[in-house]
């Protein structure tokens, strides 16, 4: 069995470079690394603590690094499935996925961070991983997709918004991604299909963050006229205008109604109406379909799951 200082020959490196790129240190080049690895599993290197086949039951679970608290029941329900089938997961946050999604280390990578581009997942699948994406859709023979039906979810929501009398609406977007688009969407088609009006300057800007949300409701309430109703692309940006309103003598709903998507934990206790997305069964179908496939069970296809609106008090 090959030693590292053969490992270290033939990649033209140090053996110092060497033991760190087997034990995890980050401060080893991306190419640098893949190349060691690649060669140590060519060689049938075995690290001290570690079996050559253990990357056949080591999946990653890629996602943002802010927001947790929205990636909780999704890595809950990744991770039950995965205990079920002597899995293990890989939590890997930002840049960090290029580190480790190689054939070397793991044998299948969940995405769940809008911020990593197609490109990154494309190559990861083109090095024969298989990828499940929980937020957009990628046409790739080794990519498969769980998808919120997010347009479906918000026109359940404004459909019933309307009927209750709201007419005079606000709408907060967060980043440029599918789900964003199909939450906007459904709700432009709503208004239009019942004939009621929505300006460019009741349109607000965000990114997902309670921050943002509190910054568009700074934004209302320096207007003439205030919306009947601020409907949020998420419900941590709705959270944040709620906060800023209520700091400012500003009573919701009485004054002004608030509704977010997604549901996450705190949004039951706030009494915010959202729609609902059930993230740990998500989390555990993922869990379910990336282990299928690496069992050879390949089913690619798209999946949609279902969300429904939960009315609370915020409106």
């Amino acid at each position: 069995m090959a030693g590292i200082e053969e490992i270290a020959r033939l990649s033209g490196v140090s053996m110092s470079t060497v033991s760190n790129v087997l034990n995890n240190k980050r401060n080893v080049g991306d190419t640098t690394r893949e190349k060691v690895l690649r060669i140590a599993s060519e060689l049938n290197y075995i690290h001290k603590g570690q079996s050559v086949d253990s990357k056949r039951n080591t999946i990653i679970v890629n996602f943002s690094d802010f927001d947790t608290l929205f990636y909780l029941d999704i890595l809950h329900g990744v991770n039950d499935y995965a205990q079920r089938r002597n899995f293990h997961l890989l939590i890997c946050t930002g840049d960090d996925l290029m580190h480790y999604a190689i054939p070397e280390i793991v044998c299948g990578v969940i995405i769940i961070d809008s911020h990593t581009d197609d490109s990154v997942i494309i190559n990861i699948a083109d090095r024969g991983i298989p990828v499940i994406t929980l937020d957009r859709q990628l046409p790739h023979r080794n990519v498969k997709s769980i998808i919120v039906s997010n347009y479906e979810g918000e026109r359940q929501l404004i459909e019933k918004l309307i009927e209750n009398g709201y007419e005079k609406f606000a709408f907060l977007k967060g980043l440029d991604t599918e789900d964003c688009k199909d939450r906007y969407r459904a709700f432009r088609d709503v208004l239009k299909e019942h004939d009621i009006p929505f300006s460019r300057n009741d349109l607000y800007e965000g990114d997902w963050r309670d921050q943002s949300g509190s910054q568009a409701a700074r934004l209302i309430m320096l207007q003439d006229r205030m919306p009947q109703i601020l409907v949020c692309a998420n419900d941590m940006m709705a959270i944040g205008a709620i906060r800023r309103f209520e700091e400012n003598g500003i009573r919701v709903p009485k004054d002004i109604a608030v509704c977010g998507f997604d549901d996450i934990i705190i949004s039951h206790y706030l009494g915010l109406t959202t729609v609902s997305v059930p993230d740990y069964e998500r989390g555990f179908l993922a869990g379910q379909a990336l282990i299928n496939i690496i069992d050879g069970n390949a089913d690619f296809e798209t999946s949609h799951i279902g969300a429904r609106v939960k009315w609370r008090r915020s409106t």
